[in-house]
């Protein structure tokens, strides 16, 4: 089987390759030539657990391709996915001038009927203005050329993105022909082996199925911060309330951690479109609008435990900082609260010195020179007035304290992902803040 897979960014080089593993011939399409000519050399555009190897495995069994040209790679294909960018716009709604000039493309060079699906995240209704863009170009050659259109929204966790589409929940595919059902069901019969459930849907509930899933888990992620702030006004632990409701099999344990605020391409995008969508309607998604404005309210939280103890004089300071991409095993930075709490330091009059593994590349081009950075963790302490810990990166989990000790100006941690026990710090002799937690 033979597919073609628009867009070389995260969801479609892992769709594409993940597709190319169990067979199936691949040509992804970028008009990147930049990032297509790395490709060709086997140099990835992100970082994602195990992704490098799969891609330049099945690139040398020559299942995997990488194009410029849409026109050369979709001949033959049965499957075209669109797995470009949906930015948000200014009022938060999602932009769909990349899907929809994939969509005219399609149109332009199809020659042979063809499914046309949005991998892409996107709003409902989009698969029909997909389908009227690929039909006006058709009105415009003049031809009349069966395709369907299909819904088949992504489920993947950056750093664990690999595993997600191997072993997948759930596949959700929404389609309006038994035609398009049976080719998608054909594609995905290798990832059903298992037991793997494939979920046939109408086309709008597919794309609300995106949206609501990532919606539900960001409004765990805000509901939980909010009870981590008030257990620290109350003098409880957060630690042992996650424990206490995580072990509700109707809560469960996933996306109940504290922290200073999620970030991420899906999350802050999805969940402002889902918003604005429903504005668009005459509704009003009021426990949305909360679970942003507490997300938001939540990267400023660390911040202001710094600005307190520091007496509200930060100038002059130096602040270590671990961790700059939005989550471990990623080096994506989009909307990450690393950038939230960098600003206000800078703004303040302070320096800052930071380390992430995977993400200071990527952080350079966001932050320039505005900012230094280290290759160790450890430098990122010398002379430093504070530490603060950002991102929860395993090699943070247990650190060499006597370093701290010999390099920083003062013992002072700043904990925004509560990877240390708060007990065992202190006996230390460190100041210690935490989220969720009265350290003092």
């Amino acid at each position: 089987m033979k597919i073609t897979v628009v867009g070389t960014g995260y969801v479609g080089l892992v769709t594409g390759t993940c597709f190319s593993e169990v067979g199936v011939d691949v040509t992804c399409v970028d008009i990147d030539k930049k990032k297509i000519e790395n490709l060709n050399k086997g140099i990835l555009p992100i970082y994602e657990p195990g992704l490098e190897e799969m891609v330049l495995r099945n690139a040398q069994k020559k299942r995997l391709h990488f194009s410029t040209s849409l026109q050369e790679s979709i001949g033959g294909a049965e499957v075209a996915f669109i797995a470009v960018g949906t930015p948000p716009d200014e009022d938060g709604s999602a932009d769909l001038k990349y899907v929809l000039g994939v969509a005219a493309d399609i149109g332009k060079y199809m020659q042979h009927p063809l499914v046309v699906v949005t991998k892409s995240t996107v709003p409902v209704t989009t698969a029909e203005k997909v389908r009227n863009a690929v039909q006006a170009e058709l009105d415009k050659r003049g031809v009349k050329i069966d395709f369907y259109v299909a819904s088949n929204p992504e489920f993947l966790k950056e750093g664990a993105a690999i595993e997600d589409f191997m072993k997948p929940d759930r596949i959700v595919v929404g389609t309006d022909r038994h035609e398009a059902e049976e080719i998608m069901r054909k594609l995905y019969k290798p990832f059903l082996l298992n037991g793997h459930p494939i979920i046939f849907m109408d086309i709008p509930s597919a794309e609300m199925t995106k949206y609501a899933a990532n919606a539900m888990l960001a409004t765990k992620i805000s509901f939980m911060n909010d009870v981590a702030n008030l257990c620290e006004i109350m003098g409880a632990d957060v630690n042992m309330v996650r424990k206490g409701i995580g072990s509700d099999g109707r809560i469960g344990p996933k996306f109940i951690y504290p922290g200073v605020g999620y970030g991420g391409s899906c999350f802050p995008k999805d969940v402002k479109a889902l918003i604005k969508t429903a504005k668009e309607n005459k509704y009003n998604m009021r426990i949305l609008n909360a679970v942003e404005e507490v997300n938001e309210a939540q990267k400023e939280v660390l911040f202001n435990k710094v600005r307190t103890h520091f007496n509200n004089n930060l100038q002059g300071k130096t602040f270590a900082l671990w961790g700059l991409s939005f989550k471990p095993k990623t080096d994506d930075m989009r909307e990450a609260p690393s950038l939230v709490i960098i600003e206000k330091l800078l703004k303040a009059g302070a320096s800052v010195v930071a380390y992430d593994p995977v993400a200071m590349h990527e952080a350079q081009r966001i932050l320039g020179d505005t900012i230094s950075y280290t290759t160790d963790m450890y430098e990122t302490l010398n002379k430093a007035d504070a530490l603060l810990i950002v991102t929860e990166w395993p090699e943070f989990r247990s650190p060499d304290f006597k370093e701290f000790e010999k390099r920083m100006n003062s013992k002072v941690i700043f904990d925004g992902r509560n990877i240390f026990d708060h007990k065992d710090i202190k006996q230390l002799g460190f100041d210690y803040y935490c989220i969720g937690i009265n350290t003092k």
